[in-house]
């Protein structure tokens, strides 16, 4: 949510400085991420860094689910000790599924878990060393 009004802002600020160039009349090369767009861009990413970390590596390493997974009936555990994994495997477990997931290679990752044996992991549960339970 705090990406679309500051997406909006930084688009103004770009096409405001278009304009300026266009009515220059000169040949100006105008940077689409300059001081105020790469503000914008870094509250993006903060914002989304930490809904991550409240929404999915906390819960995913306190109980081993989030309230979507939990209504589904789904669960993180560890291979290893079966237990919700640590926070850092939780939150590598988010940066690794999120960070691809803004490309297309994401996908990948994630339909990987179809043709895994035997836990069925996806690239995250990889990284982190997790499985989901039913």
């Amino acid at each position: 949510m705090a990406a679309v009004p500051l997406g909006l802002k930084a688009v103004d600020h770009v096409n405001g400085k278009i304009d300026e160039a266009k009515l220059s009349g000169e040949t100006v090369t105008v940077w689409l991420l300059d001081g105020t767009t790469s503000a914008y861009l870094g509250i993006v990413l903060a914002v989304l860094l930490l809904f991550g970390v409240v929404y999915e590596a906390l819960p995913t390493a306190k109980w081993g689910r989030t309230l979507g997974k939990k209504l589904l009936g789904l669960e993180v555990r560890d291979i290893e000790a079966h237990e919700p994994p640590a926070f850092g495997a939780a939150l590598r477990r988010w940066l690794v599924y999120s960070v691809p997931g803004l490309l297309a290679v994401g996908l990948v990752g994630v339909v990987w878990c179809l043709f895994d044996r035997p836990w069925h992991q996806c690239w995250h549960d990889k990284a982190a060393n997790t499985f989901v339970a039913g």
